[in-house]
């Protein structure tokens, strides 16, 4: 008995350290504050097509690199908790085209948005398939079907620099020129196009526009290249900036904008709150009328069950939406299923003349095998709706799933724990009533006159 004790006043102590946790991380600077979601803070949502048309090699690199590059233009602008994230097509969830969201909290100006990831050039170099092409193509729009794509794109851009020409060669006395440095992938390919293809024409595009387009004399290694083009000098200093923000891999169009003002928000976020107080304490109400005793040890398992899940979710971290405060409050259901099937097998243990211990153990074992295939059923579809589903799909499924680990630790291990610990050897006088239920009265438990050892 003192070893049950112990072992529940372990795990009060633990659920003390979690309590602190949750309750002193709630400044906003703190580095485990929640993190909110773009429904519940307000701001500006982006959702971009990403042409993926023209990508050759590895276009699941393509899609990383271009997530990576919107991100990283996004956090020099200062956007506190940006969200960039891909949504692939997926004939299993009936998307058809690859897609860009960029959740922007706290930038309720659509504009200010567009402006702050900004119009990141796409950069491409391509081979002419048989002749040189006239300077009057820099006014096209779109690629010729002579040319050939090499691979080679502002993926593998390490930086730009602007210089000025020394008014060697074709190029104008002191007129800007834009010099590429490519990575190691970047340079080794760009050494292998040049030394494969000496004497064809490589077309430099910016943006779908011809602004160069250089005869290959030699091979070219170091992975250095240059644009002179038709810049001025603010043009250039322009593309600088730009392209060391990041060249985008694959072009992406706006398809469309929204925005949710502060405001609605924070009553979502309120509503939100309210909606899982209210839902906890009239589970927990029950609990306590319907099985008295056991009830109330499952209401205190419910509550760490809350501070495992919300630890959780802090010590991640994961971005709490409304989506995903539906599927916390789903799970405390879940966590509260699990309960009533273990009391009602170890009401069944008790009304069999069992003791108040060994009705705990096998009400558990017998009560296991449901609980199991619930809890994996459960957690079986979150993961599939996490993979398959929408970003909002996905903060539901991403809390709902935590929560379902978290229901089976409550349900299956602190309860037991806690049961044990209290309940006596032998069911008589008071005890009866304690562990009676709305359903069963009190005559229907017998006196325990053996006591039961374990």
């Amino acid at each position: 008995m003192a070893r049950r004790i112990f072992q529940a006043i372990i795990v009060l102590i633990l659920a003390g350290l979690l309590g602190w946790f949750v309750l002193s991380t709630n400044a906003p600077k703190s580095h485990y504050a929640p993190k909110l979601g773009l429904d519940l803070a307000g701001g500006t949502e982006l959702i971009y097509k990403a042409d993926t048309s023209k990508a050759t090699g590895d276009k699941t690199g393509a899609l990383n690199s271009l997530r990576d590059v919107i991100d990283r233009r996004v956090n020099l602008f200062g956007v506190a908790e940006p969200l960039v994230q891909l949504e692939s097509a997926n004939a299993a969830s009936g998307q058809k085209e690859d897609r860009l969201l960029v959740e922007l909290p706290g930038v309720t100006n659509v504009q200010a948005a567009v402006n702050a990831i900004g119009q990141t050039p796409v950069l491409d170099f391509e081979l002419v398939g048989t002749s040189t092409p006239a300077v009057a193509s820099t006014t096209a729009s779109t690629t010729p079907e002579n040319y050939i794509l090499t691979g080679l794109t502002g993926a593998y851009l390490k930086s730009a620099a602007l210089q000025f020409s020394s008014g060697t060669g074709s190029a104008v006395a002191n007129s800007p020129v834009v010099t590429l440095t490519f990575n190691d992938a970047g340079a080794k390919l760009f050494e292998k196009i040049t030394s494969e293809n000496v004497g064809r024409t490589l077309a430099i595009f910016l943006d779908g526009q011809l602004i160069e387009a250089p005869t290959i004399q030699e091979a070219i290694p170091g992975g250095t290249a240059q644009i002179t083009g038709h810049f001025t000098p603010e043009q250039a200093r322009s593309l600088v900036q730009n392209l060391n923000f990041g060249a985008l891999p694959v072009p992406i169009t706006l398809e469309s904008s929204d925005t949710i003002g502060p405001t609605l928000g924070t009553t979502a976020l309120h509503a939100g709150m309210i909606a899982s107080i209210i839902g906890f304490l009239l589970v927990a109400l029950f609990m306590i009328i319907w099985y008295r005793l056991p009830g109330l040890i499952s209401a205190v398992a419910l509550v760490i069950y809350l501070l495992i899940t919300i630890a959780v979710i802090k010590f991640v971290p994961v971005t709490l939406t409304a989506s995903g405060i539906a599927g916390f409050i789903l799970s405390i259901g879940l966590a509260v299923d699990a309960n009533v099937l273990i009391f009602e097998r170890f009401k069944e243990e008790l009304r069999s003349g069992k003791g108040a211990h060994e009705a705990v153990t096998i009400g558990f074992g017998r009560a296991w095998p449901a609980i199991r295939d619930g809890h994996l059923t459960m957690l079986i579809s979150s993961i599939i709706l996490f993979w398959l589903g929408t970003s909002i799909v996905q903060g539901f499924a991403l809390v709902f799933g935590f929560g379902v680990i978290a229901s089976l630790i409550s349900a299956v291990g602190i309860s037991r724990v806690f049961l044990l610990a209290v309940l006596p050897e032998k069911t008589t006088g008071a005890w009866r009533f304690l562990l009676g239920s709305g359903g069963m009265s009190m005559k229907n438990i017998p006196d325990q006159k053996n006591t039961n050892k374990s």
